[in-house]
């Protein structure tokens, strides 16, 4: 079987959460399935911008054949403007105003979707919803389409033209129950052929030690946060509720944050922002650390949960966001806060007993292991496509 995937941006680089779902599930079905897969994309590298980075045309990466097209556009400079107007009352936009926000959002390429229209794959998987590529260009393959959503609760996903990019597709991969219970919520998506499948992880070699001198830590003790360093993500507010809690709770304890910088926080002598890790010094972070913390109240899914309980790192999230807090309510593996009073808290628990750390990291573990190692999950997602494909 052919499986095309269609995606905004596609590479080693791209450390997009969606992006790195598309990539790590077409390389399997390569070289676990045998399947024949490629990789329609555009150029781009930088979510905030959209500009061609790779050049255009064909590469392979690990037997997926990756075909790069140009943009037309990217992130339009009025974008975030005409943004927080539609999205002032999104389920009210008119048509114009919706079509006109995926199009100033980026990014456009004409290629790109001349060629899903003109794919010969037995099924194209569009992977996530919210843009363009996805949205120009699933109506194009319906009959063959499958969508990775990665929704969440966010004001864009009750704009009125995504209920016919739900509605478009054969079959959806949902990575949570409570993104698919909130998909369902909104679309009338409910006989759709449907999987809920999140993503495998094995843990990968990296040294404490090392990773200690790489981020200047000395012998510290401290707290991991990964990913996109990003008021979005919600960085900004964790840096500012750890200020916080070390005006209470002086000490050596720190807070890294490891990732690509779109915002950095306010400066503070015990936050330190690292910037993008190599993966060894990522491995060896989550195997020293006291915990991972994940502050964002917007995931569908959040792979850094599942490496830090490959470790028996326990997790402590947002619990303002379901995917992660159905993790956490599901394993036993971490806490979470939803204001500063329960971020103290939850901290003071995680921080001041060692014994409870071990056990939230070995729940987290048993969770991982019974759900999310990568021959299982393959051979589940195996077997759903060719359901779909087959109508069967």
């Amino acid at each position: 079987m052919k499986v095309a995937y269609v995606t905004p941006r596609y590479g080693d680089e791209v450390l997009g959460g969606a992006e790195t779902g598309a990539r790590m599930l077409a390389e399997r079905l390569v070289s676990q399935v045998g399947w024949e897969v490629e990789a329609l994309t555009t150029c781009a590298l930088d979510a905030r911008t959209w500009a061609d980075h790779y050049p255009p045309g064909e590469v392979d990466l690990r037997g997926v054949r990756v075909r790069r097209f140009s943009s037309a556009s990217g992130r339009d400079p009025g974008f975030e403007a005409f943004s927080r107007r539609v999205l002032a009352d999104p389920a009210g936009a008119s048509p114009a105003d919706g079509e006109r926000w995926i199009h100033l959002q980026g990014p456009v390429s004409p290629g790109l979707i001349g060629a899903v229209r003109g794919s010969d794959a037995d099924l194209v998987v569009f992977y996530p919803y919210l843009y363009h590529p996805t949205v120009a260009g699933i109506g194009e393959v319906a009959g063959r389409a499958v969508m990775h959503p990665a929704a969440h609760d966010e004001p864009p996903i009750r704009l009125p033209l995504f209920r016919d990019v739900f509605a478009a597709a054969r079959g959806l991969v949902f990575q949570t129950e409570n993104e698919r219970r909130f998909a369902e919520r909104l679309f009338p998506v409910a006989h759709h052929r449907q999987i809920v499948m999140g993503l495998g992880s094995e843990p990968e070699p990296g040294e404490p030690g090392e990773a200690r001198a790489a981020l200047g830590l000395d012998d510290r003790p401290y707290l991991l946060c990964l990913g996109r360093v990003d008021d979005g993500k919600g960085t900004g507010v964790l840096a500012r509720f750890f200020a916080a809690y070390k005006e209470r709770r002086p000490g050596p304890l720190a807070l890294v944050l490891a990732g690509p910088v779109v915002h950095e926080p306010a400066r503070h002598p015990d936050v330190i922002v690292a910037g993008p890790v190599v993966e060894a010094t990522k491995w060896g972070a989550l195997r020293g650390a006291l915990g991972l913390v994940n502050p964002s109240a917007y995931e569908a899914f959040s792979l850094v949960l599942v490496e830090a309980w490959n470790v028996g790192l326990p997790v402590l999230v947002n619990g303002r966001c379901l995917a992660t807090r159905e993790h956490v309510s599901r394993s036993g593996g971490g806490l979470w806060y939803e204001d500063y009073p329960s971020f103290e808290v939850a901290l003071d628990r995680l921080c001041g007993s060692g014994p409870l750390r071990r056990e939230l990291g070995r729940r987290g573990g048993d969770y991982v292991e019974s759900r999310y190692r990568w021959p299982a999950i393959v051979e589940r997602y195996r077997r759903f496509l060719e359901t779909v494909a087959t109508g069967s």
